[in-house]
């Protein structure tokens, strides 16, 4: 291989890493890849026998092997590692040098390297891609943003790396500063919020209605052809074909239920919960993991508390109907309140963005693809001002005609005694939403009432606040009116 100086570096070469550039590569782009691990290095040398990419344990020998104005792309753990890296490259490069942080990183953490990085004449390009290892190494749905006079740099690179769905790359940059960033986070959070759940649906059909893991994987094989069609629909029954090569059991049943997590859907309740908008489904999903991680306690109240007993249940076909249909709509519960969120994000951030343009890129490659994608595109691309994806007629139309299956699975579930939190969350989202009254005045009576926080009328402008203790003579002093 000649050794012409590399289009892109790329710095971590875990699997991740390797794979990316792997993918580069195959698409011929020159690329060099670094990381201190000695391994790391020596595993890519191996992998890209006959590409053009060359691998370092040296930073400054892979600083030179770039051509100027360098691009660095970073897939390294989020927080601290990313600030490491910038710390131990920025004495190498020059102003115009674009560094890319493709992990995932707080969108505020973006904004402030971001600023502190052009004030060297440095671009940095916050990027999120989502896909795992076979996305990385075949093709990943990336949501850049940040610079865009950067990001056209190198935009051949990634758009041709880049997952394809109905022939497009799944890839468009995003907007501003943290924008690529802060649309990856709530791609988590609808990960999370999905994967609840689907874990749910598993529950039902396993405890309520005793399915074998074979069963399971047919079932879920199923549904993968129709309404739920999605990746990780798909992956759920390969999961339950699997058999342990030790034990000879099926794996899925030796495997502990505590759930880990990285952070990103937490801080998408986090966020979401600042700007003022409901996300129910993914507050549950994080929550839900939370109580797995009590597993000592779980075990403890088991033997303590109780609850209804799991009876054989009739007509079992029309109640697996129901909880593929109440799956469904609650698929549409959790991608509406994530796009809900982007909305608000995209108007009090700055960030611009299309919501058909996120879909369109969430269609192929990332981990919450499915083929409702391809209608949210449409719902967005054809009403450009739709503020919320249940004011789109066909989803609205979707979730009232399905809707009598989620509340008979809720229902059946309280009846078995088995928690589909979830399921209740998207339940109450609906009706909720669908609801011109709620009892939050109420809330705004007792908050006044012990605080003092005042309230407003329905029949007249203002803001008020009463002295409701008082039996004899209640007082309504107008605070201020408009």
């Amino acid at each position: 291989m000649a050794q012409e100086q590399s289009q892109i570096g790329v710095i971590g070469l875990g699997v991740m890493g390797r794979n990316l550039v792997l993918n580069i590569a195959e698409h011929r782009f020159p690329v060099a890849g670094y990381d201190k691990k000695s391994e790391q290095v020596e595993q890519l040398r191996k992998d890209s026998a006959g590409l053009p990419v060359r691998a370092y344990e040296k930073l400054r020998g892979f600083i030179s092997a770039l051509r100027k104005p360098r691009i660095v792309l970073m897939l390294v753990p989020a927080g601290p590692p990313v600030d490491s890296v910038l710390h131990d490259l920025l004495p190498h490069l020059s102003s115009g040098d674009i560094l890319i942080d493709a992990g995932n990183s707080y969108f505020e953490d973006t904004n402030l390297r971001a600023k502190n990085l052009a004030d060297k004449g440095i671009h940095f390009l916050g990027t999120g891609v989502s896909g795992g290892e076979e996305g990385a190494r075949y093709g990943p749905s990336i949501m850049p943003g940040g610079p865009e006079d950067a990001y056209k740099t190198v935009e051949p690179i990634l758009t041709a790396i880049a997952a394809k769905a109905n022939g497009e790359p799944c890839i468009a940059y995003l907007g501003p500063g943290s924008a690529g960033h802060y649309v990856k986070m709530v791609h988590n959070g609808i990960e999370y919020g999905l994967m609840e759940l689907i874990a749910e649906t598993y529950d039902l059909l396993d405890r309520g209605l005793d399915f074998s893991d074979s069963e399971l994987s047919e079932i879920y094989g199923g549904w993968n052809r129709g309404l739920v069609s999605s990746f990780l629909v798909e992956i759920t029954a390969q999961i339950f074909r699997r058999i342990d090569e030790k034990t000879h059991k099926p794996l899925i049943d030796l495997i502990c239920d505590e759930a880990k997590q990285k952070g990103t859907g937490m801080w998408t309740s986090q966020d979401a919960m600042r700007l003022g908008v409901p996300v129910p489904n993914i507050d549950t999903a994080v929550a839900m993991r939370d109580l797995s991680a009590y597993k000592n306690l779980r075990v403890e109240e088991s033997h303590i508390l109780s609850g209804p007993v799991i009876k054989p249940q009739e007509d079992i076909e029309t109640i697996v109907e129901d909880i593929y249909k109440a799956l469904y709509v609650s698929m549409i519960m959790t991608y509406s309140q994530g796009f809900a969120l982007l909305l608000a994000a995209s108007k009090n951030y700055g960030y611009s963005l299309d919501s058909s343009v996120v879909a369109k890129i969430w269609r192929g490659g990332c981990i919450i693809r499915s083929g409702m994608l391809e209608q949210i595109k449409t719902a967005f691309e054809s009403q450009p001002d739709l503020e919320h994806l249940l004011d789109d007629k066909y989803f609205a139309g979707e979730v009232v005609n399905n809707q009598q299956s989620l509340r008979n699975v809720v229902c059946k579930a309280t009846q078995l005694g088995l928690p589909v939190p979830g399921m209740m969350a998207a339940l109450s989202y609906f009706d909720g939403l669908r609801s011109a009254w709620l009892p939050a005045n109420l809330i705004q009576a007792q908050r006044d009432y012990f605080g003092a926080h005042t309230y407003e009328r329905v029949d007249e402008k203002g803001t008020f606040h009463t002295q409701w203790s008082n039996k004899e003579v209640q007082k309504h002093e107008t605070i201020s009116k408009s």
